[in-house]
């Protein structure tokens, strides 16, 4: 009687299973293929050969040797890193102030106009399709400090002395930030539209039976329905908010007396005006560190999970499924 040997069956094996996987989709990978590699090519090895500058003792923008965390200590013995730090999380709270409850507000009224509705769409969302640096320079001529400036001409009319504008330290940051929300608040506008759009009005329908008043409504029933898009487009505007450059670039140079440079434009700085590639790999790697963090924070929160609502909210639900 002849004996059967049984093979082992490597089909259950990962390895196994990544080839399959492989060959099935082998289109799909070929089509992933230039975009893998520029995304590698462009991204990852600037990424690397950045954290590898800031580690390194440098001549031009090549490293010549290895100094540990030199780089990280003259940054944070640096006046200007300090003070830029600071800056950009005055960024971050006018823009919380300005850029970000105006879109919300905005999307609010939108949502409620009956006619001409898509000409006020096109209005709020067309800033968003002009050129970034454009508006920059636009805004830069309105907020010109000197007295024969467009705003500060206005201003004279109504008897109202000239001001300084971008000059001015304390209104530097909340002016940049107002050029930054005229620009970027119509696509946000267009997501709030666009969730607001979603909600059922059978829900409003029973808030009003309920004797629910315009305010009670967007409380209980708006507000816990947009709660998950206000979550995340917090979280990513405050990810944009911290690579703030070029407006303080082209609008105040970072002054005055650095009243207004970020994090990224002091990098620029110690890149392009100091020549000194690792200090500016140093600010770098602390950035992304930030943005890590945020995004780590972001997809938490971005998690599919039951939200905690208010109950009144709840029986408008159900009684509008009723």
């Amino acid at each position: 009687m002849k004996k059967t040997v049984t093979m082992p069956d490597d089909r259950s094996s990962k390895s196994y299973k990544a080839k399959r996987l492989v060959r099935r989709n082998w289109v799909g990978w070929l089509l992933m293929l230039p975009g893998l590699l520029l995304f590698m090519f462009f991204v990852w090895a600037p990424l690397v050969q950045n954290i590898i500058l800031s580690f390194s003792d440098t001549v031009g923008f090549e490293p010549a040797g290895f100094n540990n965390f030199e780089n990280y200590v003259r940054v944070f013995e640096d006046p200007q890193f300090l003070q830029a730090l600071g800056n950009t999380f005055k960024y971050i709270f006018w823009s919380v102030i300005i850029g970000f409850l105006l879109p919300v507000i905005l999307g609010l009224l939108l949502s409620e106009v009956v006619h001409l509705k898509s000409l006020f769409r096109l209005g709020i969302y067309f800033p968003s399709i002009v050129s970034g640096m454009a508006v920059v320079i636009m805004w830069s001529y309105l907020f010109d400090p000197n007295p024969g400036a467009v705003l500060n001409q206005l201003l004279s009319l109504f008897g109202i002395p000239a001001s300084q504008f971008l000059s001015d330290p304390d209104l530097t940051i909340p002016l940049i930030v107002v050029t930054m929300t005229w620009r970027g608040a119509g696509g946000t506008v267009l997501v709030y539209l666009s969730a607001l759009q979603n909600i059922d009005n059978s829900q409003y329908e029973a808030a009003r039976m309920d004797g629910a008043g315009a305010f009670s409504r967007i409380i209980h029933v708006t507000l816990p329905h947009i709660l998950p898009t206000i979550k995340m487009l917090f979280i990513l505007q405050i990810i944009s908010v911290f690579q703030v450059f070029y407006e303080p670039l082209v609008m105040t140079d970072g002054g005055p007396d650095g009243a207004s440079v970020s994090l990224l434009l002091l990098s620029y700085k110690y890149a392009f005006q100091s020549f000194d590639a690792g200090a500016s790999a140093a600010v770098g790697v602390i950035l992304a560190l930030i943005i890590i963090v945020l995004t780590v924070i972001y997809l938490r929160l971005s998690r599919p999970r039951k939200d905690k609502v208010s109950n009144r909210w709840k029986k408008y639900v159900k009684a509008a499924q009723e």
